[in-house]
């Protein structure tokens, strides 16, 4: 979980500035307020991983440790694959649960306050990711032997590919690749605040869960993606688009009444409002 901190963020931040040159000399509007924003989260999440250090769900992969059915010593060539894919279905489920529990949405919904879509990006990711817990979905590996810094290993290994998934500069790949691998064209769709394109796109390295579980979705022809979330930030305070989520969080459980409604503003999806309707979709 720390693929983006120290070193290697300014290393990400330093090709995300490269690509930034390219779209310039294309003629595009690059939002340079907004990459800084984007560091600015990273430098708080790096800051924040050293007060809080393995979170919630440190605690909790390891307690599932001591109850694991047996342990994989990982000296085999089908222990790596099934470590690879196990944790392909494990991200697929987490992210898919980070769009449609508000819980999980608290923080991830920082990865996709960006109005534009590029490399910086990919290091906004938030701040409470250890307090949401949203990891915890890895534990089933655990239960069943992989050892612990395994698969947080491949889950950064996991984070470390999707890099480059977020630039408009590489077009849509060959069809066999785009059949089998999460790609820029498909994780541009997932990034999109269209109704046509919510929930969807969901894997890791891998698309093949979403097309088994029917979230796999392409852009359309005349229907552009719109970057960002529903209800926008409309902020480059750090600060701000790491708790906004939050905020609107307490507010609506001020408005909560009875324990339906509480349980329901805190894990139904995103778009329940207490005493209103339940759309089910990101409310930002």
């Amino acid at each position: 979980m720390r693929a983006f901190v120290g070193l290697p963020l300014l290393l990400f931040a330093l090709i995300a500035a490269v690509e930034a040159a390219c779209l310039v000399r294309r003629g595009v509007r690059y939002d340079w307020k907004a990459y800084w924003a984007s560091f600015g989260d990273a430098a708080g999440r790096a800051l924040t991983g050293l007060l809080i250090h393995g979170g919630i769900v440190g605690v909790l992969l390891f307690a599932i440790w001591e109850f694991r059915l047996t342990t994989i010593a990982m000296d085999q060539p089908w222990h790596w694959l099934a470590l690879f894919l196990g944790q392909e279905f494990c991200y697929y489920g987490m992210h898919r649960a980070d769009h449609r529990v508000r819980w999980f949405w608290l923080n991830h919904s920082v990865h996709h306050s960006a109005e534009q879509y590029n490399l910086s990006t990919a290091y906004r990711l938030g701040w409470t990711g250890k307090l949401t817990g949203a990891a915890v979905f890895f534990g089933p590996l655990v239960w069943l032997g992989f050892p612990v810094p395994y698969v947080v290993g491949a889950l950064a290994l996991n984070l470390l590919y999707q890099y480059w998934l977020h630039t408009e500069l590489v077009p849509r790949l060959p069809r066999p690749i785009e059949f089998v691998f999460n790609t820029p064209a498909h994780h541009r769709v997932h990034h999109a605040s269209n109704p046509e394109y919510l929930d969807c796109n969901y894997g890791g390295v891998l698309i093949v869960f979403d097309r088994l579980f029917d979230t796999c979705r392409e852009e359309r022809p005349g229907v552009p993606i719109r970057y960002g979330l529903v209800d926008p930030v409309r902020s480059y305070n750090p600060v701000k688009i790491a708790f906004h989520a939050w905020v609107k969080l307490l507010r609506d459980l001020r408005r909560a009444r009875g324990l339906r409604q509480v349980g329901m503003t805190l894990f139904g999806p995103p778009g329940y409002v207490p005493g209103g309707t339940d759309d089910g979709r990101p409310k930002g």
